[in-house]
């Protein structure tokens, strides 16, 4: 197992396992094969190196995957750099960079606190010195308008907010890739926008419900 996961800092994973507990709901489709499949784009895009295509395997991965899984995933990662903008943000970032901070203030409600053991993120694609991230996603999604719906299904919007703060950017873009038909979407996030605050409001919901229920026993 990587390392970064074995940390003690709360990630925005530990985040999203506290709302799954407190507000449960359905889940569509098979959430294991969907993850499976997401990191072995992440894999060809950013640690290519982890990949054996004749093997059909990625370092740390334990899937089953088949030839189809990973023919689909090399044609999403051709458009991903047929796109201008993605292969530029590539060609200039740090991949899978990790960001920790030990003091990291939270404010809800008026009320700051800070989570005990620090909190961390691992960033798909980082450029320090624009001051700018991103996250890449594989989607069912066949529209722009259906890949911002599941954006705000999936809590992206908290996670890139999240993340933007650890670090301290200013710019952050979610980039979404359809499993269906290969269609490349972009999602721009600027610190202080409407996306940020959404999502900076749903975090800071979610930290003081960890703080009050968990950092006491994790600590």
């Amino acid at each position: 197992m990587d390392p970064y996961y074995l940390r003690k800092e709360v990630s925005n994973s530990d985040l999203s396992s506290l709302k799954e507990l407190l507000y449960p709901k359905p889940v569509f489709g098979d959430k294991y094969r969907a993850y499976a499949f997401g990191s072995l784009l992440d894999y060809m895009i950013t640690e290519p190196h982890k990949v054996d295509y004749y093997a059909l395997t990625c370092e740390g991965q334990s899937w089953n995957y088949m030839q189809e899984d990973f023919d689909l995933a090399k044609e999403m990662k051709k458009s991903y750099y047929k796109d201008p903008f993605c292969k530029m943000i590539s060609e200039n970032a740090d991949f899978q960079s990790i960001s920790i901070s030990h003091d990291f203030p939270i404010i809800h409600n008026a009320f700051e606190f800070q989570l005990s053991a620090g909190v961390r993120c691992k960033w798909d694609l980082l450029v320090r010195k624009w001051k700018m991230g991103g996250d890449i996603k594989s989607t069912m999604a066949k529209t722009q308008k259906e890949f911002e719906q599941a954006c705000d299904f999936f809590d992206y919007f908290r996670s890139r907010a999240w993340y933007m703060d650890i670090e301290g950017t200013n710019d952050d873009m979610l980039i979404g890739i359809s499993k269906v038909n290969q269609q490349v979407f972009k999602i721009p996030i600027k610190r202080g926008d409407k996306l940020y605050n959404y999502g900076k409001s749903q975090y800071q919901d979610l930290s003081f419900k960890y703080w009050m229920l968990v950092d006491g026993f994790a600590a």
